[in-house]
């Protein structure tokens, strides 16, 4: 179980280019906790991850963001990614020439546990063991590099994981995969979960601690599961 801080962030406030994206975030995930962000397109919600993992092309331009303690923000990415912090892309991309146990050896996973923990993770997922023997994400389909991205979690292990439309391209027996997986991590080490999702269909099966409403680059409602239900009858138009 961990015994980290999770994830804080402050009054994050970031621009892309002129244009003012994030303006006074606030989100606190506490280690075992699943806290949803949901929102209407270009609400601010990629920028979010984006921000949070250190990928260019945002500015921060107010607030901050600690990571079990550490300032998160002052880290390279390279160094986020050591602190604990785990990105699922909502568009994974192809590493040519790069197995996934390449890899994830590289990022520190012992080589005798590496091919044993891969193996486990694609199991669970519903991942054939012989696509992991492919260079990373090369010739997969967009649910299978969603799963990819999950088995890679559950090798590193990270406090804090924040999955950027995870449910995107999973059908319905994969998706009950990969959340029973999430969530047994949540279980077994603490794992801090932040979800963006569009969709109701995966927080049924990832039992958010709190749901968080983002318009316009800030949270403008947070509540339990009960807030999902509400945005499946009356979408955003409530919070424009």
């Amino acid at each position: 179980m961990s015994t980290g801080s999770g994830l804080e962030v402050r009054a994050l406030s970031a621009s892309v280019g002129r244009t003012e994206i994030l303006r006074g975030v606030d989100l606190t995930v506490g280690p075992g906790e699943v806290h949803a962000v949901m929102g209407p397109n270009g609400s601010g919600k990629s920028t979010l991850a984006h921000v949070l993992a250190g990928r260019p092309g945002a500015t921060v331009t107010g607030g901050g963001a600690r990571l079990d303690g550490v300032d998160l923000l002052g880290l390279a990415p390279h160094e986020r990614a050591r602190a604990g912090l785990f990105l699922a892309l909502q568009h994974p991309v192809e590493v040519p020439g790069v197995t996934i146990e390449g890899a994830l050896s590289r990022a520190g996973v012992p080589g005798s546990d590496v091919t044993s923990r891969i193996r486990a993770a694609a199991g669970a997922v519903g991942l054939r063991a012989d696509l992991m023997e492919r260079p990373l994400n090369v010739d997969l389909s967009g649910g299978e590099r969603k799963r990819s991205e999950v088995v890679q979690l559950c090798v590193l292990r990270p406090s804090v994981a924040i999955l950027d439309e995870i449910d995107s391209g999973l059908d319905v027996d994969a998706l009950a995969q990969v959340g029973r997986t999430v969530m047994a991590a949540v279980a077994e080490w603490g794992l801090s979960v932040l979800a963006i999702t569009h969709f109701a269909r995966l927080l049924h099966v990832l039992r958010p601690t709190a749901v968080h409403v983002l318009v316009r680059g800030a949270v403008v409602a947070s509540g339990d599961a009960e807030l999902v239900d509400r945005l499946e009858r009356e979408g955003y138009a409530p919070y424009s």
